[in-house]
């Protein structure tokens, strides 16, 4: 997969509510360009480290839920990472729901049932004893917003990084 073609857009979402003034939207958006060596190096060990990944989805264990896949979503020249959540494999790759609306390409929505093969998988995650597990591109992008930004997330999601 080029990176060196794109930018490279993260999505974080969850619930979004704007209710509760303690809440914030989570739809939100981080640019990171696509030679950053982080975000290379944490999607390059998120591939090395998915058929273990895979192997723990297929038989979870106590205490883990929330297992999920960041796809990679091109259409033309734009390119966007989703969650996909749930997710199964298949025989010839993977299906599963993407977990949010995109704010940079056109041609999915949320809700939406996507079929792609590994080369498309840029993370993975899970939640253990509600803490995160995996989603290293997420800890990748706490060094790139604002610490008030990042400390949202590490507290109300369990990220550790």
């Amino acid at each position: 997969m080029h990176f060196s073609k794109t930018v490279i857009a993260i999505l974080f979402a969850t619930i979004s509510s704007l209710a509760f003034p303690q809440q914030r939207d989570e739809n939100e958006i981080v640019f990171v360009g696509t030679t950053d060596p982080d975000m290379i190096a944490a999607i390059q060990h998120a591939r090395t480290t998915l058929v273990d990944f895979l192997k723990l989805a297929a038989n979870p264990p106590v205490g883990t839920d929330g297992y999920k896949l960041k796809v990679m979503v091109i259409d033309g020249a734009k390119t966007e990472h989703f969650w996909v959540t749930p997710f199964k494999v298949l025989p010839e790759g993977f299906a599963g729901v993407l977990a949010n609306d995109p704010k940079v390409v056109r041609n999915v929505k949320a809700g939406q049932v996507v079929r792609f093969d590994d080369s498309l998988i840029s993370d993975w995650g899970y939640t253990k004893d509600g803490r995160q597990v995996g989603s290293f591109t997420v800890c990748v992008l706490f060094k790139k917003m604002p610490t008030e930004q990042a400390d949202y997330y590490r507290k109300n999601h369990g990220f550790d990084c």
